[in-house]
């Protein structure tokens, strides 16, 4: 499993979670203006615990 984090084409910030099989699970939903917002929902979704890595 892991996050992506991205740009979209209206410049906000967005993730989407990929199963360890690649498909899509969950996505933000909405764009962030800030990166910082964006991690700190996926940290949100991930919980206190999770070591689900984050890339872009």
């Amino acid at each position: 499993m892991f996050f992506y984090l991205y740009v979209d084409t209206q410049n906000y910030w967005r993730w989407t979670l990929y199963a360890a099989n690649n498909r899509k699970v969950a996505n933000s939903g909405e764009g962030y203006n800030n990166k910082a917002d964006c991690i700190h929902a996926i940290n949100l979704v991930k919980g206190t615990n999770s070591a689900t890595p984050v890339r872009e």
